[in-house]
C-alpha cells in the first residue's frame, strides 16, 4: 500500500526501471531541434502513445500514459542544449504506475502545439511537441536584424563626401516602424547624373537559399552516414557569404536562408518565406539518392505545369514533395486551402525564367563536376510554387554514389559547388536585369 500511495503521489523521480512494469509501448527513440522559429520535441514508440498536455506560465507538463521510465527516455534532460531559445530544462517522473510525466521549464513564453505522426520512412509512430513563440519570427525582420549587425554602409555610390549613404534596409525599417524616412541630401552633381546609374542602386537583390530537409528530415543519406540536410546547409552558408559580398551593376545582394540551422520547415512555409522577403530568385539547394550507388552527377530542375520532363524528374519530384511528411507537419494547425492555393499560382512567366535560371546555373555546375544531365529538366515540386519568383531546385550530386558522397564531405569541393552557383546566379542577372519594384529595399 506504501509503494502504490508513493506512485500516486508521482514523487518517485527517476527511480523505476523498465523491468518492474510492462507496457505495451516501447520508446525507439527521443530528440530535440532548438532553432529560434521554434523548438521541437519528439518521442518515437513502436505503438501509439496517449498523452494529455497541460501549461501555465514557465511550465509545460506533458503526460503520456502506458509508459515506464527507461534509459531511451530519460536521454531527453541532456538533450536540452543552454542555446535552446525556449527550453531551459526537462524533468522526467513516474508520475502514476501506467504514466509517466514530463514537465518541461521554459525560457520564454511559447505556445505548444501537439500532435502524432504516423509511421513513414525510417519513422515509427512519433509524438510531437512544437514550442512556438507567441508572435511568429518574421523573415523579413529577420533579415533586417543580420544587416544591422554588420557594419559599413550599404552601397557605394559616386564619390560625395557630404552626402550620407543611402541604406535600403534603414529605409525599410523606417516604414516598418510607420515613421516618414531619413533625408538624403544629393549633391546636384549626382543629380545630373544619367538615370542608369541612378537605377543601379535603387534597391537590394535579393536571393533566397533554401538548404533541403532538416530536422526531423535528415534527406538522402550517403553509404558512408553523410546526411543531405547536413551538407547542403554547409553550402548554402557559404553560398550566402559570397552573395552578401557581391553586387550587380552597383546593386548589392543579399541572401536570405529558408533555414540557417538543423530544424525542419514545411515546404509551404520554404516559398511562404521567400515571398515574404520579395526575393528576386529562390534556389532550393539538395544531394539526390537513388536506389543503385552507379547514378551519378549534377542536375537542375524548374517547375512543370504539366508532366514531368522525365520518369527520373517526376520520381525525383515526388521524393522531394514527401518531406513533409517525414519531416512533420502538424496538419491540423495549417490551413490546407490556403496551402493549395497558394502552391497553384505558379504563372508561365515564372516557369520561363526559372528556366533561364536553371540554365545559368547548370553551365557553371558543368564546370566543377559531372552533369547528371545537360539541360534543365522540369516536375512539379512543391517547394518551387512561388508565383512571381524565378525558382530552381539543385541536385549538387548524387549522395548514394560513394565517390560523389565523398566530394561532398570535402570543404574543398563545397567551396566549388558554391562558386559555380555564386557564378550562374551572377550570369542570370546579367542576361537578366532585375526588374524596379515598389519597395523600400
Amino acid at each position: 500500500m506504501k509503494r502504490r500511495s508513493l506512485l500516486q503521489g508521482g514523487s518517485l523521480v527517476l527511480l523505476l526501471g523498465a523491468r518492474e512494469l510492462a507496457f505495451g509501448a516501447t520508446i525507439v527513440a527521443v530528440r530535440l531541434w532548438p532553432a529560434p522559429e521554434y523548438t521541437r520535441l519528439t518521442i518515437e514508440s513502436d505503438g501509439l502513445l496517449e498523452s494529455r498536455m497541460t501549461s501555465r506560465p514557465g511550465v509545460f507538463t506533458l503526460d503520456v500514459d502506458g509508459l515506464a521510465l527507461d534509459p531511451t527516455l530519460r536521454e531527453l534532460v541532456a538533450k536540452v542544449k543552454a542555446d535552446d531559445p525556449f527550453i531551459g530544462s526537462i524533468r522526467i517522473l513516474q508520475h502514476a504506475a501506467d504514466t509517466v510525466r514530463l514537465q518541461v521549464e521554459l525560457k520564454q513564453p511559447a505556445l505548444p502545439q501537439m500532435f502524432h505522426l504516423p509511421p513513414v520512412a525510417a519513422y515509427k509512430n512519433r509524438l510531437v511537441v512544437d514550442f512556438f513563440p507567441p508572435r511568429p519570427v518574421d523573415p523579413l525582420e529577420a533579415l533586417i536584424a543580420e544587416r544591422m549587425k554588420e557594419k559599413g554602409p550599404v552601397l557605394q555610390r559616386a564619390p560625395a563626401p557630404a552626402a550620407p549613404a543611402p541604406d535600403p534596409l534603414g529605409e525599410l525599417i523606417a516604414q516598418q516602424m510607420q515613421r516618414p524616412p531619413r533625408a538624403t541630401t544629393v549633391p546636384a552633381a549626382e543629380v545630373q547624373a544619367p538615370a542608369l546609374a541612378m537605377a543601379k542602386t535603387d534597391r537590394l537583390i535579393i536571393v533566397a537559399l533554401d538548404p533541403g530537409h532538416g530536422g526531423e528530415d535528415p534527406g538522402a543519406v550517403g553509404p558512408s552516414g553523410t546526411r543531405e540536410k547536413d551538407v547542403v546547409l554547409q553550402i548554402a552558408h557559404m553560398l550566402r557569404a559570397r552573395i552578401n559580398a557581391t553586387s550587380v551593376n552597383g546593386s548589392p545582394m543579399r541572401a536570405f536562408l529558408t533555414r540557417d540551422a538543423d530544424f525542419f520547415v514545411p515546404l509551404h512555409v520554404r516559398v511562404e518565406k521567400a515571398r515574404r522577403v520579395q526575393a528576386d530568385l529562390f534556389v532550393s539547394i539538395h544531394a539526390d539518392a537513388f536506389m543503385t550507388p552507379t547514378a551519378r552527377g549534377a542536375s537542375v530542375f524548374a517547375l512543370s505545369h504539366g508532366g514531368a520532363s522525365s520518369t527520373a524528374a517526376r520520381w525525383i519530384a515526388d521524393k522531394e514533395n514527401k518531406a513533409d511528411l517525414i519531416g512533420g507537419v502538424n496538419i491540423k494547425s495549417q490551413d490546407q486551402h490556403v496551402m493549395r492555393a497558394m502552391l497553384d499560382m505558379s504563372t508561365t512567366a515564372q516557369i520561363k525564367d526559372s528556366l533561364k535560371l536553371g540554365s545559368a546555373l547548370l553551365g557553371e555546375i558543368g564546370n566543377v563536376g559531372r552533369l547528371h544531365k545537360a539541360q534543365v529538366e522540369q516536375a512539379g515540386f512543391a517547394v518551387l510554387k512561388a508565383p512571381d519568383i524565378p525558382s530552381v531546385l539543385v541536385e549538387t550530386a548524387f549522395i548514394s554514389n560513394p565517390e560523389e558522397e565523398a566530394k561532398l564531405r570535402s570543404g574543398d569541393y563545397q567551396e566549388q559547388l558554391a562558386d559555380a552557383l555564386m557564378r550562374g546566379i551572377e550570369r542570370y542577372f546579367s542576361r537578366n536585369p532585375p526588374l524596379a519594384r515598389n519597395r523600400p529595399l
